[in-house]
């Protein structure tokens, strides 16, 4: 999801850059495309400056020097990212992408008890100009923006919970869960006080569905979270 986007402009890049050594955690490989799953962490493309060079694009071109980028996600998101291996594939699941036919399921811990189990927040996004990379909620001038949720459980004072984009607006789950009053856990931008006190943005790419760009067969890759 453009949960996606704007994401590895993202920089709290002030702070220090450490991105985790992981190996490649390669779900799956063919002709036309690789799918990995992203650490919480590293940056899916580099961002501006040496110290920003290490990101998943350049790790996975290391093995796969053709590798091309389709989508990307948040830094400090964690989960299921395709990538390219022709200009045809990059073209063909781009335009998945933009004409949302990919089906894309997240899961999320976020603060307090979300109630009810299920639901949609249906609020427009843009970029709060001033403190970018973060986004808002503008019903004058943002862009459509929809989730749905629905709960998987209560854990002391958080839930957890699975989140469905329909839209891909820059750190659209993030925004729209603060929106509701459960920030995400351990969001840097987003949540405050015992919310902001985790190791880690608890957000994971789990699922993704799309149509290979040769034949057209549905595919469904998924890795659980590690939280």
């Amino acid at each position: 999801m453009r949960e996606v986007a704007c994401c590895d402009r993202q920089a709290h890049m002030s702070e220090t850059y450490d991105p985790p050594q992981t190996p490649l955690d390669l779900l799956h490989e063919d002709a036309q495309l690789i799918v990995v799953n992203k650490p919480s962490g590293l940056l899916s493309v580099p961002g501006r400056g040496e110290h920003l060079s290490d990101c998943l694009l350049t790790r996975i071109q290391a093995t796969f020097p053709q590798a091309l980028l389709v989508h990307r996600l948040d830094r400090d998101t964690s989960g299921v990212i395709v990538f390219a291996q022709t200009p045809h594939a990059q073209r063909n699941l781009s335009m998945q992408f933009e004409q949302r036919q990919t089906r894309k399921t997240y899961v999320a811990r976020v603060w307090g008890r979300l109630e009810p189990k299920t639901g949609t927040v249906d609020l427009p996004l843009i970029v709060d100009w001033p403190n970018r990379p973060r986004q808002m909620v503008c019903h004058d001038t943002g862009k459509p923006a929809i989730t749905d949720w629905r709960v998987l459980k209560f854990e002391s004072e958080t839930t957890r919970v699975r989140l469905f984009p329909k839209t891909g607006r820059s750190h659209q789950l993030r925004v729209h869960m603060q929106a509701l009053g459960h920030p995400i856990l351990g969001d840097p931008f987003y949540a405050t006080g015992a919310a902001a006190g985790f190791p880690r943005l608890m957000l994971h790419s789990e699922e993704l569905r799309l149509k290979h760009p040769e034949g057209g067969l549905s595919m469904k890759f998924r890795a659980r979270p590690e939280f």
